[in-house]
């Protein structure tokens, strides 16, 4: 049922981080720098992966870790510009078609890294597990069907939730109270029943997230029996060392989800919400090259052989 008033809304205003005029240029401040090491962080990894010469970054591991670089750069694109702009504008707008297109890309990347993050787990299942037959497991053929799956994935999940967004009526009030333009908070704005969207929204995400949560898992059982049987501490501590980093991210990633659909009606699910939105949306692509950088040998001698190089052309 449409609801009284049946003036369409042409416009969002986005309510993003309340606060003075100094609140919002230290925000806008703290956020373009966070974007500014994404950006360098992310490209750094895609340089490396996909310009250097180092046969040890033509694995498939790193073929994955390129795509996550290059999803990770467009997913805090689509946020962070928008938020730092909002930071500084008088007037916070965005159209409900730019609201919309920009809802379809963070779905669309949310759904395509889950399952890139999937694919990292089965190629470090391929390799501790099977290693003798890991470069059959894990061909070049394999791998780019395993990164097209994940984006048709991505985008399937994406497509579906937006085409139906695109049915809703929207007639006021106009304000999101959120820094972007996610589902849930313009679920709420629509003056049409949002039953079939809720219940879209909720089976595709629970699906969708809990296939990728079993792959995920159901590899890393694996990994971590076989990881205990090795006789060797050494062989031990190199095989935890080379899952640590893809650990550590995925943990991230579903600590976020976790928070997002446990927490308790009583809290602030405004302030819950844009917390965890951060977390998954801006520090996550930040903190994703830093982490593979800082706890992998390899990615780390090529950077300083990158580095090293600019140093004997100066």
């Amino acid at each position: 049922m449409v609801k009284g008033n049946q003036t369409n809304v042409r416009e969002f205003i986005l309510l993003g981080f309340p606060g003075s005029r100094y609140v919002q240029i230290s925000l806008f401040l703290l956020f373009l720098f966070i974007y500014l090491l994404t950006l360098m962080g992310n490209i750094t990894i895609i340089s490396l992966v996909g310009t250097h010469t180092d046969s040890h970054l033509h694995t498939p591991m790193y073929f994955f870790l390129f795509h996550l670089s290059f999803v990770d750069i467009c997913y805090s694109s689509i946020t962070v510009p928008t938020m730092l702009m909002n930071f500084l504008a008088k007037h916070k707008i965005i159209s409900v078609n730019g609201c919309i297109t920009q809802m379809f890309f963070f779905i669309l990347l949310a759904g395509t890294e889950v399952f890139i993050f999937s694919a990292m787990a089965y190629d470090r299942y391929a390799a501790i597990c099977d290693p003798l037959y890991y470069m059959e497991m894990m061909s070049k053929e394999i791998c780019v069907q395993l990164v097209s799956g994940a984006w048709t994935v991505g985008l399937l999940y994406a497509l579906l939730n937006t085409v139906f967004t695109f049915k809703l009526h929207f007639c006021g009030p106009n304000q999101i109270r959120h820094f972007s333009c996610e589902l849930p908070p313009l679920l709420q704005l629509s003056c049409t029943d949002t039953f079939t969207n809720q219940v879209v929204l909720l089976a595709s995400a629970v699906i969708l997230g809990a296939i990728s949560f079993l792959l995920t898992l159901i590899s890393y059982i694996h990994i971590i029996s076989t990881i205990l049987r090795m006789p060797s501490v050494q062989g031990k501590r190199k095989a935890f060392s080379t899952c640590s980093s893809h650990l550590i991210v995925v943990g991230l990633l579903y600590q976020a989800a976790f928070i997002q659909y446990t927490k308790s009606r009583s809290v602030s699910s405004v302030a819950v919400d844009e917390i965890v939105s951060i977390q998954y949306s801006i520090l996550t692509p930040m903190l994703n090259p830093i982490i593979y950088s800082l706890k992998n040998e390899e990615v780390k001698t090529a950077l300083r052989n990158l580095l090293g190089k600019f140093k004997f052309l100066k």
